[in-house]
């Protein structure tokens, strides 16, 4: 039904939400001529406990090794598929959001 609207799913590491790459499994392939993908959180911890671990969004917390593979095996697809990507990336992903975008873009140049 979304590609019949050229409607996007919006991916979300959030919270309680299946891994991105779950996510992008259940939904079979891109419907959009883009993407979106949100970091927003760890997985399986509340935000309100996302943003005590991340509080000073000075340094990375914790790297999230899981969802940075799936934010770049994505994007990577989008791309290849002549489709824009568009990430969203929250401080408490990992605890300082301009770096995480840093790791990204190496990850995505490597």
């Amino acid at each position: 039904m979304l590609a019949t609207h050229g409607v996007a799913h919006v991916y979300n590491h959030w919270s309680y939400m299946p891994l991105l790459a779950e996510q992008h499994k259940r939904m079979e392939s891109f419907m959009a001529p883009l993407t979106v993908l949100r970091l927003l959180t760890p997985l399986k911890i509340s935000y309100k406990a996302a943003k005590k671990l991340a509080e000073s969004y000075n340094k990375i917390v914790g790297e999230l090794p899981q969802m940075r593979g799936d934010t770049v095996r994505s994007v990577k697809q989008a791309v290849a598929e002549n489709r824009r990507a568009h990430l969203l990336v929250n401080n408490r992903a990992e605890g300082d959001a301009p770096l995480l975008v840093e790791a990204l873009v190496d990850q995505l140049r490597a």
